[in-house]
């Protein structure tokens, strides 16, 4: 492994994102796949920067688009592709982001955890985990494999999970020196092997929006 973030190849992902955070990991899928098999059409995916996809979430039903820093108001094509993809006129309720690491399709998101969801239909090809912190810090991670949800729990506290134990399925137990989701994210940097540049999760990657009207294909 190469580059800045080697020795915190995930963990910076729970500091980056310190409101609250989803990170899912796919094997074996293209970040389109990943995307899809959470219900995105192709049409409406949409690349987008980070920083275009927080300015889409978090504004205000009745600001005008001219306030997002990212975006010429005027170009209209832009602002259709934007609407038909869902992100305008109101702020859907989340936006996922995909991107690929070999051999691995992971996404992001804001706050939510529509990933998590999915989990079973994101283990097709192989193994999936989702890793998610609420905004008042609770955290809770799937593990599923070949179109199967192994388990599902809460670091440390064990009668909240739900399938297997983790230690049993995985092999994880959370020593207590560090919050469970950032345990676990070093678990998989050792397990897997990953990293994640955090200049590539900046720049533009493939994005889907989804509200609560939208429902799964």
């Amino acid at each position: 492994m190469v580059g800045g973030h080697e020795p915190n190849g995930l963990r910076w992902i729970a500091d980056a994102y310190d409101v609250g955070f989803t990170l899912t990991l796919s094997e074996g899928l293209s970040p389109q796949e990943l995307l899809h098999s959470i219900g995105a059409e192709a049409p409406h995916i949409v690349s987008l920067t980070r920083f275009a996809a927080y300015a889409l979430l978090i504004r205000d039903a009745d600001d005008h688009i001219s306030d997002l820093d990212f975006l010429d108001w005027e170009d209209e094509a832009e602002v259709a592709r934007l609407t038909d993809g869902g992100f305008l006129p109101g702020p859907p309720d989340t936006i996922v982001r995909a991107g690929s690491v070999a051999g691995w399709a992971y996404a992001l998101e804001d706050f939510q955890c529509r990933t998590g969801t999915f989990l079973a239909a994101l283990s097709q090809r192989g193994r999936a985990f989702s890793i998610h912190r609420n905004a008042k810090g609770f955290s809770r991670i799937g593990y599923a494999l070949h179109g199967e949800l192994v388990t599902s729990f809460e670091p440390g506290l064990p009668h909240l999970t739900n399938g297997a134990p983790a230690d049993t399925a995985l092999g994880f137990v959370p020593d207590g020196d560090e919050p469970g989701d950032v345990a676990f994210l070093r678990f998989l940097e050792v397990e897997l092997g990953l990293w994640i540049p955090w200049e590539e999760t900046e720049a533009e990657l493939p994005a889907a929006a989804f509200t609560d009207e939208r429902t799964a294909s």
